[in-house]
């Protein structure tokens, strides 16, 4: 097969393209040049897609003996991920970057782009699994978990859908541990063996995504409220909080009991926050729309038993879910604390992904899934 290999500069990648190169695929290594600013440079650990992972990149396919070429996707990603990013939030709702970016950019533009050109495929280092188990008289392809729970990706990817799914190779996905790609990328004589992990927002790479929503979105003066109404503090901008949030409310006076307060609800068009005691952050029931449904042979039209996962690095939650008129409900096994809308709800049966939505509302017998 002809294979594009996405080489972000990372070890993960770089190790993803070596395994393509040793299955004997015709392989061809892209990186995905994501910021505008060309000067962007990596900071730590943080951010990713900067000018010295473009150049971690060029030295791995160089090392592996592929063609290499950078692609310009900075204008994608900025009407796609980033946008996406600032209406969300100032919308009232608290989306993953992480998510948007595999949908749009990685299985989007960039394998679009591949299939035009007559690739075959997109291999990218994310640790999950493809496995492909045989139905009728083909196969049906499912995505699972990682060999490496403390590594898993399968959050992140359960957006892709059925078609990119199909187009789709993660070559890490069977490994162990992150020690042994490091250990496999300086086998190879790969220089980013030892390289840091990249973490937080990559378009946000000092971390401060409060000050960047307000450079990007403006101050916007408003009341933080208690749960009945009672002005306690103000804010700069409703859209800088998220449900769950204890730290930095800028609150004028305690609460009567003396114990901590929380973000409850953003409200956007009143341009209020409103906090109250932890207790009131449980929910037992999620509503969750722009469904994307992985398992045609799970149609889940009748309440189904499975794990649903509200966070990246969340622990699974045993619950039962329902497909309804396009919206995925939920009635969780146990109660979640600081679920807002704008996150991603993705659906597991074991270790396989049955598909994902983006949480509209939650609350606690609130009767959402009711019928």
């Amino acid at each position: 097969m002809r294979v594009l290999a996405a080489l972000s500069g990372g070890v993960d990648s770089a190790v993803a393209a070596a395994r393509a190169v040793d299955a004997g695929h015709d392989v061809v290594g892209v990186h995905m040049a994501l910021s505008r600013s060309r000067a962007q440079h990596r900071n730590g650990s943080r951010g990713c897609c900067s000018i010295e992972d473009a150049s971690d990149a060029r030295r791995a396919a160089d090392v592996l003996g592929i063609p290499y070429y950078v692609w310009d996707l900075s204008e994608e990603f900025e009407d796609t991920v980033v946008a996406d990013f600032l209406s969300e939030y100032a919308a009232g709702r608290t989306p993953n970057p992480c998510v948007r970016c595999n949908q749009h950019i990685k299985f989007d533009a960039l394998l679009d782009r591949g299939l035009a050109l007559g690739f075959d495929a997109v291999a990218t280092g994310h640790y999950a699994r493809i496995v492909d188990v045989p139905q009728g008289g083909g196969v049906r392809r499912e995505l699972h978990r990682a060999g490496d729970p403390e590594k898993d990706q399968s959050y992140v990817l359960a957006v892709m859908g059925a078609e990119r799914l199909a187009r789709a190779m993660f070559p890490l996905g069977e490994v162990a541990s992150k020690d042994q790609v490091r250990a496999e990328a300086a086998e190879r004589g790969l220089s980013v063996s030892a390289k840091p992990d990249s973490y937080d927002i990559c378009f946000v790479a000092d971390g401060d995504t409060q000050g960047f929503l307000r450079d990007r979105l403006g101050a916007a003066p408003g009341e933080v409220v208690d749960a009945d109404g009672a002005v306690v503090g103000e804010h700069d901008g409703a859209y800088a909080y998220t449900v769950g949030q204890r730290r930095g409310l800028g609150l004028n006076r305690p609460a009567a009991d003396g114990k901590p307060r929380y973000v409850l609800e953003v409200d956007p068009a009143a341009n209020r926050v409103v906090v109250g005691p932890s207790e009131l952050l449980s929910v037992t029931e999620i509503s969750a729309g722009e469904v994307v449904w992985l398992a045609d042979d799970v149609p889940a039209q009748e309440w189904t038993e499975v794990s649903v996962q509200v966070r990246a690095h969340g622990e699974p939650v045993d619950s039962r879910v329902m497909l309804r008129d396009g919206e995925l409900l939920t009635e969780l096994g146990s109660p979640l604390r600081g679920i807002a809308p704008g996150q991603s709800i993705v659906v597991y049966q074991g270790s396989r992904v049955l598909g994902q939505g983006n949480i509209v509302k939650a609350g606690r017998g609130a009767a959402l899934s009711r019928v």
